[in-house]
Order: structure tokens, then sequence, then C-alpha cells
């Protein structure tokens, strides 16, 4: 399970060492981090990191299966994780260190900036070839964040991006060698961490208002 661990101004969340699916359990412990870290004294920034093959496969889909008169609730919150993410009042950087797939992918889109392993791992939103369009919320922050040619080719053709192709594209910001993706995420994230919480706050909170809207919106469509 996710845990978070405080490293002088720069706090680690260490998202696990499987698929890091997002399980409702999985979901709360990552939620219980960011508060912790929001509590925590600046000055502060986050990385979010994993262990293993998987960056994070995205939605628990075998729950979501077994537990189908919960969909639109745990997309909702889904979407607030998302969110929450975005706006974050503190610099963020995701540490890609494996396979970054659906909402996975959208998760690291949410950090500021993305650090991923050159050689292997694959940067993925595979949803037109798994039958699963995206919510309104989702295309909202995948566009947000990517260039219009980068979110037409990602979101249309499911491709699998490495990590040079997906530094090329402004996907992540750095492809670098496995050994070097965390602590690379780190010294970005301390080179940023002197950053007023609540000035940069407000600017997140603006520059991304749209998306911001659609994913906090409960009450929007779901398909």
């Amino acid at each position: 399970m996710p845990t978070l661990q405080h490293h002088d101004e720069i706090l680690v969340l260490d998202l696990g060492e499987d698929e890091n699916r997002f399980h409702p359990h999985w979901l709360a412990s990552v939620n219980a981090a960011l508060d912790e870290a929001e509590q925590a004294p600046g000055p502060r920034a986050l990385v979010t990191a994993a262990t293993g093959k998987f960056y994070s496969n995205g939605l628990d889909l075998d729950w979501l299966m077994a537990n189908a008169g919960r969909y639109q609730d745990y997309v909702a919150e889904v979407h607030q994780l998302f969110a929450r993410m975005l706006a974050l009042p503190m610099p963020t950087v995701a540490a890609l260190q494996g396979h970054t797939f659906a909402a996975g992918a959208m998760f690291s889109l949410a950090h500021d900036q993305r650090v991923m392993r050159a050689d292997r791992g694959f940067w993925c939103l595979p949803e037109a070839d798994i039958n699963i369009p995206f919510t309104p919320a989702m295309a909202a922050l995948i566009q947000a964040r990517l260039s219009p040619q980068t979110a037409h080719e990602a979101m249309v053709t499911a491709r699998r991006y490495g990590g040079h192709d997906a530094a090329a594209a402004h996907i992540v910001d750095r492809a670098v060698a496995e050994q070097e993706v965390r602590p690379t995420a780190i010294e970005l994230a301390r080179s940023l961490a002197g950053k007023d919480a609540a000035t940069l706050g407000t600017i997140k909170a603006r520059m991304y208002a749209p998306a911001l809207d659609a994913l906090r919106d409960e009450e929007g469509p779901f398909s």
C-alpha cells in the first residue's frame, strides 16, 4: 500500500510494488498521504514513485466489475484524486520507473513534471483498444496537460510511448536510466520546493480551472 516518506523538504509518496491499481483502499491510502503532505511544514515538494514493473496500471477493473453498482461513486473518487493532485499547493514530480497505463497515466499528467525510465516501460492511454471511452473529465485533464497533437495521438491511437518517445512528445520532462529515475525526480522537486504554497495553489487553480471544474463536477456525465 502507498506510504509517505520524509526527506527534509521532499516528501516521497511510494505508491507500492504491484500494479498499483486504483482499488478503493489504495485511493484512501493515497489521499491520507496527501493529507499528511499538505500538513507538513514548508518549504516542501512531493515526489510520487513506485517499485517494480509498474508505476500504476490504472483503474481496478476487477473490483469495478464486482461492484458495478458503485461505478459512479468510484469514478467520482478517481476524478477527485486527479483534481487534488492537479491543484496541489506544492511542486509535484512523478517518477515513472515502470509501466504507466490508463488512469495511472492520467494520474501522472496531474503532476507538475514527470521523469520516466528511458530503456524499458511504456506510458499509454489504452482506452481505444479496451473499449472504455474517456469520461469528459478525464478528457479535459489529458487535453489540459498535453499538446493537441499529442493528446489526439495518445487518446485515439492508444500508442505506447517509451521513455525517449514520451520525452520527445513532451508527455514527460526527462527520460533517464532506471537507477536515475527517482533521484532525478527528487532533485527536480528539491529545486522547486521553495515556492510559496498559497501562491502556487492559486496559480494552478486558475491555470487549470476548466479541467478542475470538470473533475470536481460529481453531477456530471461519466460516459
